[in-house]
C-alpha cells in the first residue's frame, strides 16, 4: 500500500501488535483519554451548504490575522517576523480552503499530495457546465475545443517551467507514468549504464527494471546519514560510468529534484557536469515542482522532467506530465503503439505509421481533455503565491522542528521524537528572507525544504510503531504519514528500527505545503505532546 502501514480505527484492534503487553497498555493508556482540543472556532462553524443550494455574495476577505490575539502567535511572529510578509497566503486560507477549519483536520502530508483550491474547483466546473469537448482524436467542432485546451494546456506548463521552445509537453496519469515512459523506451544497453541516486523515489528505482532486461548496469550513488548525496561522490561515480560511445549507447542520470523524505534537495547544477560527459538527465521534479520555482532554461542540460499536477495544486489527480525534449524524445524508442499514437496500421503485417505530432506518439489513447482546462488555471493559481512558498514554509518549518525538539518526557527526560532529516540552517531562512517576495531573486532562492522524517520515542528509549501513531493521529484528526513512504534511502534506517521494535518500519513524515499555516504546526507540536503528557 504505497509504502504505508494499514492502522486500526479502535485502540483493541492494535492490540494483535507483536510488542509487549506492558507498551500496549502504556500506549492506550496515553490516548484513551487525551485529544487535541477542536480548532478554534470549529464548533460555532454553521453547517457547510450545498453546492446545489443558492449562496449569498462573498464577504470582502479580511486581511487581519485571526491570531493576532493569541500569546503563542505573537511569540512566533517575534521571533520570524518576515511571516508577516507572507499575509496574501494567510486571506488564501480564509477564502479557498476554509474547510480545514470546517472540518477540524490538520493536514500536513502535502508531499503526498496538494489540497486543492475551492476557485479552482469552481471555476473548473462552471467551465464544464458550459462547454462542449469532444474526443481529440477527431476533427469536429467538439473535438477542436478540446484539442484547443490541450493546447493552452500544453502552452502553460512549458511557460510555468520557463521551457524553450526546443521541449514539448506529454501529458501522462501522474509522475510516475512520466518515469515509466522513459524507462521503458530509453535505449539500455551492455554498453550503458543508468545511474541514480539511493534517496530517490520508488518510481525512480523502477527504471533499473528495463535496464537490467536490457543488458545495462545500475549505479547508485549512496545516501548521506540525513538523505541525499555529497556531489563530488556523485561527480565521481558519474565520472566512472560515463558512456563510452555518446551516440551509439548513452547513458541515463535520473536525479531526484527534491527527496519525498528527507528535505534534502539536489543541487541542479550536477546536471550540467553529467552532460558533459555525455548522460541524458531525466529530472524527477514530482517533490521540487509545489514549492520551488525553477527554470529550465537555467538549467539546459536537463531533458526531461517528470511532475503529477496533483501534487502541485491539488486537482485534478490522475494527470502529469513529461517536459521533454524533442531531441531526447527521438532517441527513445516505443516498445509498442496504441490509439491515438499512430495515423495508419498495416492489418495483417508489420507496417505503421506514427502520428503527426511528437508529443501524440508518446499519449497512449486519449488524453483527459475535460481536465486539460484545469492544468492552465491551476498553474496561473500557483504562480500567484509560490513565490511566498519559500519563506513562510521556512519559518513554519523551522518553529516545527524547534518546538518538537524541545519536547521531552518528564520523568526520563529523554526526547519524545527522535529526527532523522537534515535539520536545516537558520541562515537558510535569514538568506531567504532578505530577498524581495515576488522578485526573480527570491523565486530562485535556496529553500531547504518542507519535509521532515522522525521517529516518536517512549520514556524507556524505544520507538512508538507506526502503526500506533497513524491510529493516534487519525483520532485527534491530523493527517499525516508513516512507512518508507515510497523511498528506499529509509530501509537502513528503517532496518535500524526494525531491529530496535522487533516488526514496525518506516519513519513519520510530516510535510507542509500552499495551504499550511500557524495553527497547522502548532497542532502537529501539541499532538506530539500528547506522547509525554501521562506516564508511568
Amino acid at each position: 500500500m504505497n509504502g504505508t502501514h494499514v492502522f486500526s480505527t479502535s485502540p483493541a484492534a492494535c492490540q494483535h501488535l507483536p510488542v509487549k503487553k506492558r507498551r500496549v497498555r502504556w500506549m492506550h493508556k496515553l490516548f484513551r483519554h487525551v485529544k487535541l482540543a477542536p480548532r478554534p472556532h470549529t464548533p460555532d462553524q454553521p453547517p457547510e451548504k450545498s453546492r446545489y443550494e443558492p449562496s449569498e455574495k462573498s464577504a470582502p476577505l479580511d486581511f487581519a490575522y485571526p491570531l493576532e490575539n493569541d500569546q503563542e502567535y505573537k511569540e512566533f511572529l517575534h521571533q520570524y517576523p518576515e511571516y508577516r510578509l507572507t499575509h496574501p497566503v494567510d486571506a488564501l486560507r480564509k477564502s479557498d480552503f476554509s474547510r480545514l477549519e470546517r472540518s477540524g483536520e490538520t493536514y500536513v502530508d502535502y508531499m503526498g499530495g496538494a489540497l486543492y483550491p475551492e476557485s479552482l474547483i469552481t471555476k473548473h466546473a462552471d467551465f464544464l457546465k458550459d462547454a462542449v469537448l469532444g474526443n481529440t482524436h477527431s476533427i469536429n467542432n467538439s473535438s477542436q475545443a478540446s484539442s484547443k485546451c490541450a493546447s493552452e494546456a500544453r502552452s502553460a506548463v512549458l511557460a510555468f517551467f520557463q521551457a524553450s521552445s526546443e521541449y514539448t509537453v506529454i501529458f501522462t496519469m501522474n509522475a510516475s507514468g512520466a518515469l515509466k515512459l522513459v524507462g521503458e523506451s530509453y535505449p539500455f544497453s551492455g554498453d550503458n549504464a543508468f545511474v541514480l541516486a539511493v534517496d530517490s523515489h520508488n518510481s525512480v528505482n523502477g527504471i533499473r527494471e528495463f535496464a537490467f532486461a536490457k543488458g545495462s548496469h545500475c549505479a547508485y550513488i549512496p545516501s548521506t546519514p540525513t538523505g541525499g548525496f555529497d556531489s563530488a561522490i556523485a561527480e565521481a561515480i558519474l565520472l566512472k560510468n560515463k558512456p563510452k560511445d555518446l551516440y551509439a549507447a548513452p547513458s541515463l542520470f535520473a536525479l531526484t529534484g527534491q527527496s519525498n523524505i528527507s528535505n534534502w534537495k539536489a543541487p541542479l547544477g550536477i546536471t550540467a557536469y553529467a552532460s558533459s560527459l555525455g548522460y541524458h538527465v531525466l529530472l524527477d521534479a514530482a517533490a521540487l515542482a509545489p514549492s520551488t520555482s525553477f527554470s529550465l532554461s537555467d538549467y539546459p542540460a536537463i531533458d526531461a522532467i517528470a511532475v503529477s499536477f496533483y501534487k502541485m495544486f491539488g486537482f485534478p489527480t490522475g494527470i502529469g506530465a513529461l517536459v521533454a525534449k524533442k531531441k531526447f524524445l527521438g532517441r527513445l524508442k516505443r516498445p509498442w503503439f496504441a490509439g491515438g499514437t499512430v495515423d495508419v496500421v498495416q492489418v495483417p503485417g508489420k507496417g505503421f505509421t506514427r502520428a503527426e505530432h511528437l508529443y501524440e506518439q508518446f499519449e497512449d489513447g486519449t488524453i483527459n481533455y475535460t481536465m486539460l482546462p484545469s492544468i492552465t488555471e491551476g498553474l496561473r493559481f500557483l504562480s500567484t503565491y509560490l513565490p511566498y512558498l519559500p519563506l513562510r514554509l521556512s519559518c513554519l518549518l523551522d518553529y516545527l522542528i524547534s518546538s518538537l525538539s524541545r519536547l521531552q518526557h518528564d520523568v526520563s527526560g529523554k526526547p519524545v521524537v527522535q529526527f532523522l532529516s537534515r535539520r536545516p540552517n537558520p541562515a537558510e531562512r535569514v538568506s531567504i528572507s532578505r530577498r524581495t517576495i515576488g522578485s526573480r531573486i527570491a523565486r530562485l532562492a535556496p529553500f531547504p525544504g518542507c519535509t521532515f522524517e522522525f521517529c516518536f520515542v517512549e520514556p524507556s528509549g524505544n520507538l512508538l510503531p507506526n502503526a500506533f501513531i497513524e491510529y493516534a493521529a487519525s483520532v485527534n484528526c491530523v493527517s499525516l504519514r508513516t512507512g518508507c513512504v515510497c523511498n528506499a534511502a529509509r530501509t537502513n534506517i528503517s532496518g535500524e528500527v526494525e531491529q530496535m521494535l522487533g516488526r514496525d518500519t518506516g519513519v513519520v513524515r510530516i510535510s507542509l505545503g500552499l495551504a499550511s499555516d500557524f495553527e497547522d504546526v502548532r497542532r502537529v507540536v501539541q499532538f506530539a505532546s500528547l506522547h509525554r503528557i501521562i506516564e508511568g
